[in-house]
């Protein structure tokens, strides 16, 4: 004789399959989605296994927080001492540092430069996240275009992303005038293109150029620029090499004929044909294109500190004070603003002349300073993203 289970038992027999399924269904999506929102997107078939080659990838999450709000302007703040989240990197822990940016293997003693944070008066900058920008990157190219100072941004921008990717995934190559580093994973470059006038010169070689004997075309710039032509985010910067001197020899038009010029009107028909490429030749669907202000000297200690005979040499201590040296060139800063007001094409500036003018203690570190000048840019690159 059968005994049969009565119906309230086999019902339960059939519920608890199904509800522990749905339990572990229900877990895996949790952790699939803590994780987009700690790390970016998600690797699917790491959690649950394929027989097949197909990848399927969540989108990243960007946050609200996350999101600079449209009435903060994040260049208007405060460095404030941060041992706890800064820095993001060292010396050590990124073997990509040339020996000029690496402060300690050059002798520095004192390593408060490194936990300077900046900031923003009414917003919070998000906390960068390497995973969230490759994963934006990916089959992208960044590309900074200028002379040493955004030479600095890119070695800035390549130790704030290598750490999290694997040996044998990343890796750094000098094609001059071009650095290019790669993280594989993601078919992604971080670049660098030294440009220090922007338009062509005779400066315009990686490594074997003078300062002393600026030459300068000012309606050239085709040999750059078919070196940027389809770059997905492009971040320009060119200051210091126009100002050694009040005049700068080059040409302009046709015929062709050297004449001498002052540097402000020079760096403004140059700004010129840099502008007219960017009308002619970037699509605002696909490519983003910014303009990074002028880099402070910090030649005289007398400017923020009278009675001294100095300069940023030994300086611990970013400037606590209303301050704006005289190595920062306000009709520069008016020609950039103006040339970039008048463009068709949204170019943005990132303002970040007054900020580092505060920083007296950051040559030529690239920790803190750059590393700000990135993580801004980083906050716009995610604004893009959430809004795209």
């Amino acid at each position: 004789m059968t005994t049969q289970s009565p119906p309230d038992r086999r019902l339960s027999h059939l519920i608890f399959p199904v509800a522990l399924t749905s339990l572990l269904v229900l877990g895996m999506v949790r952790v699939v989605f803590e994780s987009l929102k700690n790390k970016g997107s998600l690797n699917i078939v790491h959690l649950l296994g394929s027989h097949h080659n197909r990848v399927v990838r969540l989108p990243i999450i960007v946050s609200d927080e996350e999101v600079i709000p449209g009435d903060c302007n994040v260049f208007q703040g405060k460095w404030i001492w941060d041992n706890v989240s800064a820095p993001h990197y060292t010396e050590e822990s990124c073997s990509y540092l040339v020996k000029q940016v690496t402060c300690k293997r050059n002798g520095r003693t004192d390593s408060k430069y490194q936990n300077w944070r900046w900031q923003p008066s009414a917003c919070n900058l998000p906390r960068f996240s390497a995973l969230k920008l490759l994963e934006i990157l990916r089959n992208k190219r960044l590309m900074f275009v200028g002379d040493s100072i955004q030479r600095g941004m890119f070695d800035s921008m390549v130790c704030l992303v290598q750490s999290v990717l694997e040996d044998g995934k990343k890796s750094l190559v000098r094609i001059p005038p071009r650095k290019i580093f790669r993280a594989e994973e993601y078919n992604a470059s971080i670049e660098f293109y030294w440009a220090p006038f922007i338009v062509e010169s005779n400066s315009d070689h990686a490594t074997n150029h003078s300062v002393l004997r600026r030459f300068v075309k000012l309606d050239s710039i085709d040999n750059h620029s078919k070196q940027w032509e389809g770059v997905d985010i492009l971040v320009f910067e060119s200051y210091v090499w126009w100002m050694y001197k009040p005049l700068i020899n080059a040409t302009y038009g046709s015929p062709y004929k050297v004449g001498e010029y002052n540097v402000t009107t020079a760096y403004r028909l140059a700004m010129e044909t840099w502008a007219s490429w960017i009308e002619k030749s970037i699509s605002p669907t696909t490519q983003k294109v910014f303009f990074m202000s002028m880099s402070p000297t910090h030649l005289w200690s007398w400017e923020w500190e009278a009675g001294t005979d100095g300069n940023c040499f030994s300086e611990t201590h970013p400037i606590q004070k209303p301050y704006w040296g005289t190595g920062s060139n306000l009709d520069i800063m008016g020609t950039i603003k103006d040339v970039l007001g008048k463009l068709k094409i949204n170019v943005r500036l990132l303002n970040i002349t007054q900020l580092s003018e505060f920083r007296k203690d950051g040559h030529t570190s690239v920790y803190g300073v750059p590393d700000t000048w990135n993580q801004i840019l980083y906050a716009h690159i995610l604004q893009d993203y959430q809004t795209s």
